[in-house]
């Protein structure tokens, strides 16, 4: 089955906590602190797979959490880092915010990779802490928390040559006879239902890929049927072979609706380099159709030939007509899609929020310390407490409001305001 979009769950690692832990030996009364860092977590990336050309594993399994770092051990021993997730997506495939709809990355090149989520930091040992003032220091970090993200994968067909027309023109014969492709083929209308990829050899070993794109209906370009889920495997190619149904009533009507459809929906494919074909001439319709569209398309500036899919009539030249379009075709513009790039957050900044029962105070970085804060020891507490001074952010609260007893949330934990 063909999967062109999947919606997927990342995480990625926490970090291991750091240990506190002090050096205990025979003969060595006052071994200093060896409590050692945490392992980092692991992190999410998504790397492209030339082989693939589908989706459809993220349909079957949609959770993906990378490893947690293990935690430090005494005698400076550093925790394992967690072992990050690697997923593999076929070329041509665009990753997007699921939340916000901005894209992340657009994945073209074989074996491109972006790092979507990077693992938490592990968090430092007492023996990170020691210093000529404090040989033996009671502090310690937890892991820093991994983040979490709900991403929209979309593919876009990556092919030099798009197969274009009305349902049943034969677009899908034609792919399977000039390729290797096996798209499933009957008589009647709306046979394909998924985009086909194929490989073409011509002379010398030269090779250029078809996509056979399910036919098109009138008001696709405004999501009529399946016209979206199918015009934009459109988009990144270079020439396009547009298939007239030879049997069909009205050829030409046919042809200029799906022109229309096109410019609709990317203004850009009116202006790609289009063959347009008459299929089916091993039929006596469409032998008395070509000499009319002929003149018709050639009046228009489109080149135009005639062939019969099923007995390979004029296939062969067609193709090398096909391949010289190519080699003389611009490279496409970039997506029609603007990138969003969203600028990076302040990580000193806070706010504070009065709620029902207390205070929340909201920031990147306050609510990442609070995550690897020991509340439990006392030493660590009071560093919290000097970050939190040093940050502005007791000022502010005390600006706020905030009293003895009040209940202060940061990220998680929950606190209680004490006078300094």
């Amino acid at each position: 089955m063909f999967y062109d979009r999947a919606k997927i769950y990342v995480r990625s690692g926490d970090g291991g906590d750091g240990m506190i832990s002090f050096r205990r030996e025979k003969y060595v009364p006052l071994g200093g602190p060896d409590g050692a860092d945490g392992g980092k977590g692991g992190d999410i990336i998504i790397v492209v797979n030339p082989h693939m050309s589908s989706l459809v594993r993220y349909h079957r399994n949609n959770h993906y959490r990378a490893e947690h770092g293990t935690h430090g051990g005494s005698k400076n021993r550093t925790g394992a880092s967690g072992e990050s997730i690697r997923l593999e997506v076929p070329p041509g495939t665009i990753i997007r915010h699921a939340e916000t709809g901005d894209i992340l990355a657009e994945l073209l090149e074989e074996e491109q990779e972006v790092l979507i989520l990077a693992g938490g930091r592990g968090g430092h040992g007492n023996a990170h802490f020691a210093s000529s003032a404090n040989r033996a220091p009671r502090l310690a970090e937890r892991g820093e928390p991994g983040e979490e993200l709900w991403l929209e994968l979309e593919l876009k067909l990556i092919a030099d040559v798009g197969i274009v027309g009305v349902p049943n023109s034969g677009k899908s014969t034609l792919l399977s006879v000039v390729s290797s492709a096996k798209p499933k083929i009957a008589d009647y209308p709306f046979t394909t239902l998924q985009p086909n990829l194929g490989v073409v050899e011509l002379d010398d070993y030269e090779t250029m890929v078809l996509a056979d794109i399910p036919g098109l209906i009138e008001g696709a370009a405004q999501g009529v049927g399946l016209g979206h889920d199918f015009l934009r495997h459109v988009e990144r190619t270079r020439v396009l072979i547009h298939l007239l149904d030879g049997a069909a009533a009205e050829p030409l009507e046919d042809w200029a609706m799906i022109n229309q459809e096109l410019a609709l929906y990317d203004t850009r494919l009116e202006e790609r380099p289009q063959l347009v074909v008459l299929n089916k001439m091993d039929l006596l319709d469409a032998i008395a159709w070509e000499p009319l569209i002929e003149e018709e398309v050639e009046k228009e500036g489109y080149p135009f030939c005639a062939i019969s899919a099923v007995t390979g009539q004029g296939v062969r030249e067609m193709l090398h007509q096909v391949k010289q379009m190519l080699d003389e075709a611009p490279t496409p513009e970039p997506a029609s899609e603007e990138i969003v790039i969203t600028p990076e957050e302040d990580e000193e900044a806070f706010r504070i929020e009065a709620t029902a029962d207390g205070w929340r105070v909201h920031g990147k970085r306050i609510e990442r310390i609070a995550a690897m804060t020991y509340f439990e020891f006392e030493a660590t507490a009071l560093r919290f407490q000097r970050i939190l001074e040093s940050m502005g952010i007791s000022a502010a609260l005390q600006e706020a409001g905030v009293e003895p007893g009040d209940t202060v949330y940061i990220g998680d934990e929950v606190l209680e305001w004490m006078d300094q």
